[in-house]
């Protein structure tokens, strides 16, 4: 069993009612908008969210901070060659920076890149650079009530129809996320990435694994397989057949900050060139990429504790046991459970609300209403012009909260519960030029007010 002790603690506060109500119009009903000093439990995001151990904490006081051949870099690049089995590593400020270097390296006009499900940063990185994402899903992987261990595959049957019809030459890579995120969280299995792998040789592609949550992947496959293996072995097994890694740090790194991109061996020495010369473009020098010398450091101690079995179990059972709490209290939660969030079924709960009012929005807006407690939509506002189930995701930072405050979230859902047939839609009043990012700053209106003045 693992469990944590507080060293530091932050006061917070709850607002009333009706000034949570003047800070969510104030914002465009747009969660991103809210200060975080306004909210109560933030499930945003897990990213760069969470709590860093003691042993992190003493990482970042021996942070080497030289500019060129800094001795936390080779720390960094050890832990991933330990952890991840990753022969070289080229950092980045975050997860999406290390999008930046790969794609924009890989990816070039007319070209398509089929995923299990790209995520809103990936997508757009894809885009961006000219290229088509194409979401090719596991069969039952867009219905919350579908069963199945493994709903966060890639469906290589898809993906070997859209190499045919595409051409080999226009597929430069294939990515797999794991865990699925855009698909609630669900794992992906060793043999799933194992498949993919031989389809990128057949396509002379690479392989991409966004190895965001590698361990709580790992974690999810051995709880459901048990067959003996541990964390560590299952994630340096999955890892082994990527020819690159995107890495966010902010996740299974337990940091705040930070990323890299990883290539495996034998490494395309051309890729790994050109990787730093973007680096230094648009990140920093190779040996520090945008992180100081104590983020790498203590990313070198998040990586080794991120496969420890204690802290993957009670990371995985903090997160289902939300979900139970709120399955008890009447919750649409999309089964099974993953990792590093609950996803709850805003078309569901919100049934009365259409896919182009935004359910999922209009449930993340009530939920801070309700209870000062901010989640993210990941539905028709996130995704547009995509065939995603209209989910709620509620992400828990790593080593955070406690058990009082996951009560008071499930107390939050059963307020908005008792009043859901009251709940209206919204509409977008403002919105970015790049479709793939709007649900970041898009500012919204609930319907019944577009109704009066119209």
């Amino acid at each position: 069993m693992r469990t944590y002790r507080s060293k530091v603690v932050e006061a917070v506060e709850l607002l009333p009612r009706d000034r949570r109500s003047e800070r969510l119009a104030a914002a465009g009903y747009n969660v991103f908008n809210l200060d975080a000093a306004d909210v109560f439990v933030d499930l945003l995001t897990d990213s760069g969210t969470g709590a860093m151990s003691d042993a992190q904490w003493a990482a970042l006081l021996r942070g080497d901070e030289a500019y060129a051949g800094s001795r936390s870099f080779a720390d960094l690049k050890q832990a991933a060659a330990e952890v991840m089995g990753i022969d070289e590593i080229v950092p980045a400020h975050q997860g999406r920076g290390a999008e930046n270097l790969l794609y924009g390296a890989l990816v070039e006009e007319g070209d398509v890149v089929p995923a299990n499900a790209h995520f809103d940063t990936t997508r757009a990185h894809v885009a961006a650079n000219g290229g088509e994402p194409v979401d090719c899903p596991a069969e039952g992987a867009t219905d919350p009530d579908a069963d199945g261990p493994y709903k966060g595959d890639i469906s290589t049957e898809r993906v070997r129809q859209l190499i045919d019809e595409a051409g080999a030459e226009r597929v430069p890579a294939i990515v797999v996320t794991i865990t699925n995120n855009s698909m609630a969280g669900q794992p992906v299995s060793v043999e799933n990435v194992a498949a993919a792998r031989e389809l990128a040789d057949d396509a002379d592609a690479l392989l991409v694994i966004d190895a965001c949550r590698f361990a709580e992947n790992a974690g999810l496959i051995r709880a459901i397989e048990d067959d003996g293996r541990s964390v560590a072995a299952i994630a340096r097994e999955q890892l082994q057949y990527a020819d690159a890694v995107v890495m966010s740090g902010k996740k299974d790194g337990l940091v705040n900050v930070g990323g890299f991109v990883g290539l495996n061996a034998p490494v395309d020495d051309d890729l790994l060139a050109t990787l730093r010369s973007r680096a230094i473009l648009y990140e920093g020098f190779p040996t520090y990429g945008g992180m100081a010398g104590r983020d790498l450091a203590a990313m070198a101690v998040g990586l080794r504790e991120a496969v420890e079995e204690g802290y993957v179990t009670e990371r995985i059972g903090q997160v289902h046991r939300l979900a139970d709490a709120l399955a008890d209290a009447g919750v649409p939660v999309y089964r099974p459970v993953g990792g590093h969030a609950v996803y709850v079924d805003a078309g569901t709960l919100l049934s009365h609300v259409p896919s182009e009012r935004f359910p999922g929005q209009a449930l993340v807006c009530e939920l801070y209403r309700e209870g000062g407690v901010r989640a993210v939509e990941l539905g028709s506002l996130a995704f547009p012009g995509t065939d995603r189930p209209e989910l709620v995701r509620l992400a828990l930072p790593r080593r955070m909260y406690h058990d009082e405050h996951l009560d008071h979230v499930v107390e939050t859902f059963e307020g908005v519960l008792d009043r859901r047939d009251e709940i209206p839609g919204l509409e977008i009043i403002e919105e970015p030029a790049i479709p793939e990012i709007r649900h970041f700053t898009a500012e919204l209106r609930p319907v019944d007010e577009v109704e009066v003045e119209t």
